[in-house]
């Protein structure tokens, strides 16, 4: 029997447990430094945010509408594509995953289904909102809500049907949007709360002193502030969110709105010049590329498996 020891294969093996990406999250939600959190789309841009050193990352859902289906963010994408599409982001990384999975794709019972699909599928966090659907993302205008009874039933329900109690349940609400006022937003958060939710998402305070404000209601809560550049709520500095108070930093669309600028410069010059030479500098190297899908890795994992049992130098 040989004890020579295995080489690693990144990508295809988990280095760490779910349950205990769930306890990070949860131990940095309640930290005294927020988690700066970017949205991925795919499992390359979830490889990039975990090399650049970032504590987790936020599968978004405006970005999976957009940038896999090329469609809008309005409820169109269903919960096998949210769950494929997520299982390939999990197994290619190994820091906390936080999940935008809109209404829960229906009711009480759709919600508790996609939550187990999604806790098995790896995540360390789900964020449930309480539009109805069709939904429409938060910075967009015409929304509409659910009965905040009716949304706290689903939380109740994702509650109940979670098996992992590490995994972080998040309840946003657009009642802000919606219903005109920041008080409508707290009052819906403050039932989410008791419904079961570990954190809390009022998405779109439109001034800082009503991001205050939900920061001094639910002070020692985690709670998240989505930072949409030329969107309705105001963009501070990191620091001063953490010093009101939220936790979760989320930065869901700047790195796919980066990657439409850089792809349309890039291709904007293949067009005028009909060729890439002058543009090098401006790319990702072959050997970047090859480094961020592990290539070397795979390559000694592929020498090692491909010699005899027992004979394994």
């Amino acid at each position: 029997m040989t004890t020579t020891a295995r080489p690693p294969v990144p990508g295809i093996v988990r280095n760490r447990d779910p349950h205990e990406l769930r306890r990070q999250l949860r131990a940095d939600l309640a930290g005294t430094r927020p988690l700066v959190v970017p949205g991925v789309t795919d499992a390359l841009g979830a490889r990039l945010v975990e090399r650049a050193g970032f504590g987790a990352m936020y599968v978004t859902g405006a970005g999976m509408s957009n940038a896999l289906y090329g469609l809008p963010d309005i409820g169109l994408v269903s919960l096998a594509e949210v769950v494929e599409n997520v299982s390939r982001i999990t197994a290619a990384i190994d820091i906390p995953v936080v999940v935008d999975a809109d209404t829960g794709h229906g009711g009480p019972l759709n919600a508790m289904r996609t939550l187990t699909q999604l806790e098995r599928a790896g995540v360390a966090g789900i964020q449930f909102e309480d539009q109805e659907m069709p939904k429409r993302c938060g910075h967009f205008d015409d929304h509409t809500l659910i009965p905040g009874r009716h949304m706290a039933a689903k939380i109740d329900a994702a509650v109940q049907a979670r098996r992992d109690d590490q995994l972080v349940i998040i309840a946003r609400t657009d009642a802000r949007s919606a219903e005109g006022s920041i008080d409508a937003a707290i009052e819906r958060a403050h039932l989410y709360r008791e419904a079961g939710a570990d954190a809390l998402f009022i998405e779109a305070p439109r001034t800082i002193e009503e991001l205050q404000q939900v920061a001094d209601e639910f002070r020692g809560i985690p709670l998240v502030v989505n930072v949409v550049e030329g969107g309705k709520t105001p963009q501070l500095t990191v620091e001063d969110y953490a010093n009101m108070g939220y936790t979760f930093v989320l930065f869901a669309n700047f790195l796919m709105r980066s990657v439409i600028h850089a792809a349309q410069e890039s291709l904007g010059y293949l067009r005028r010049n009909g060729e890439t030479t002058g543009f090098e500098d401006r790319i990702a190297t072959w050997q970047t590329r090859q480094e961020l899908v592990n290539l070397s890795d795979m390559a000694r994992a592929e020498a090692f498996y491909d010699q005899p049992w027992g004979e394994r130098a």
